[in-house]
C-alpha cells in the first residue's frame, strides 16, 4: 500500500460518518523490521526538512492530534518526531482548565501556545475539547460562565466552530500551517488496550477508572467529532482521519502526511547576498592564516 494523503483527508463541506471511515487498512509495511526502517526513513527525512524549516523561517507549522482515549497519540507524536531538534519543536498536552484559563475565551490557552515562525508545535488534544468533552458534559460550559449563553445547544457549537475556523483561517494566511490528525479507534480495540494496560505492570500507570467513565460516552464522543471534523475540515486547514488499530501503520501514515505538509511549503535557503559572501570569504581567509 502507498500512502496518499488524500486518502484520509475530510473534503470541505463533507458530511463525516466515521462508521463508514475504517480504522484499519492494509499495512503499508510487510514486517516488524520493514516497519522500522520506513519509520526511520521518515524520521530521517522530517530531522532533514526541520532543518530547513528553520532556516527559511518563513512558516511555523502546527500539528494537532485528537482521539479516542488509548488511541495512540501519545506514541505517535515520541515516534513520529523522534529525530526531530528538540530546539525547534513544542509539545502541548491540554487537559481540565485552570481556574485562570476559566477566565477567559476559550481560545485563550492555546494561543499562548502557538509555534513562532520556523518551528513546530504540536497539541496532545487542543481547543477542539471545547467541542468535544464540553459537548458530551454540558457542566464543563457551564463552569465556564459564559454571559448570555443560549439556550440552544447547537448555536453554542455552531458559533464555537466558526470561532475554530476563523481563528485557523486567520493563523493560515499569516504564515502558520496547521495539520490536523483525528486517530480513529474502534471500541473493540480500545478494549484490548485498556485490558493490556491492567494487565501489563508497566502499563497500569496509564489506566484510570476516568478511562472507563469515558467509554460509558462512545456514541456520544462520537457524534460531537462527526460533527466537529465535518464543521471545521476546510481546504487549507483540513483533517486526516487515520485508521488507529494498528499503531505501527498509523505512524507512517501519520509522518508521510506530515512530510507531505512540509514539501507544501516550498522552503529553500537564504540566499547569501554580496555583501555576506564577501565578508565569508574574508573570514576564510583570516582562518587560512
Amino acid at each position: 500500500m502507498k500512502i496518499d494523503s488524500k486518502d484520509f483527508r475530510v473534503r470541505e463541506g463533507d458530511e463525516v460518518n466515521l462508521k463508514k471511515w475504517p480504522t484499519i487498512v492494509d499495512p503499508v509495511y510487510k514486517s516488524k523490521k520493514q516497519y522500522q526502517k520506513l519509520l526511520e526513513d521518515h524520521v530521517a527525512q522530517l530531522s532533514a526538512v526541520q532543518q530547513l524549516h528553520y532556516a527559511s523561517d518563513r512558516h511555523a507549522v502546527l500539528l494537532i492530534f485528537q482521539a479516542m482515549d488509548a488511541a495512540g497519540k501519545d506514541g505517535a507524536i515520541r515516534h513520529v518526531m523522534s529525530g526531530v531538534n528538540p530546539q525547534g519543536c513544542q509539545v502541548f498536552s491540554f487537559k481540565h482548565p485552570s481556574p485562570i484559563e476559566l477566565q477567559h475565551d476559550f481560545l485563550w490557552r492555546t494561543t499562548r501556545d502557538l509555534p513562532e515562525r520556523g518551528r513546530i508545535g504540536i497539541f496532545n488534544r487542543s481547543y477542539y475539547e471545547e467541542v468535544l468533552i464540553a459537548r458530551v458534559h454540558p457542566e464543563i460550559l457551564r463552569s465556564e460562565a459564559i454571559p448570555d449563553a443560549p439556550q440552544h445547544d447547537k448555536k453554542v457549537w455552531h458559533d464555537r466552530y466558526r470561532s475554530i475556523a476563523d481563528l485557523e483561517k486567520h493563523l493560515h494566511a499569516n504564515g502558520t500551517r496547521i495539520v490536523k490528525f483525528y486517530l480513529h479507534l474502534s471500541k473493540e480495540e480500545q478494549r484490548k488496550r485498556f485490558l493490556a494496560r491492567i494487565d501489563e505492570p508497566e502499563k497500569n500507570w496509564k489506566f484510570s477508572l476516568a478511562d472507563i467513565e469515558e467509554r460509558k460516552f462512545w456514541k456520544e464522543y462520537r457524534k460531537a467529532y462527526e460533527e466537529c471534523l465535518g464543521a471545521t475540515s476546510t481546504a487549507d486547514v483540513p483533517w486526516y482521519v487515520v485508521p488507529a488499530d494498528d499503531k505501527e501503520n498509523a505512524r507512517l501514515i501519520v509522518s508521510q502526511i506530515v512530510l507531505d505538509a512540509f514539501e507544501g511549503l516550498k522552503m529553500a535557503y537564504p540566499k547569501t547576498t554580496t555583501e555576506r559572501h564577501a565578508e565569508l570569504l574574508s573570514i576564510r581567509e583570516q582562518l587560512a592564516q
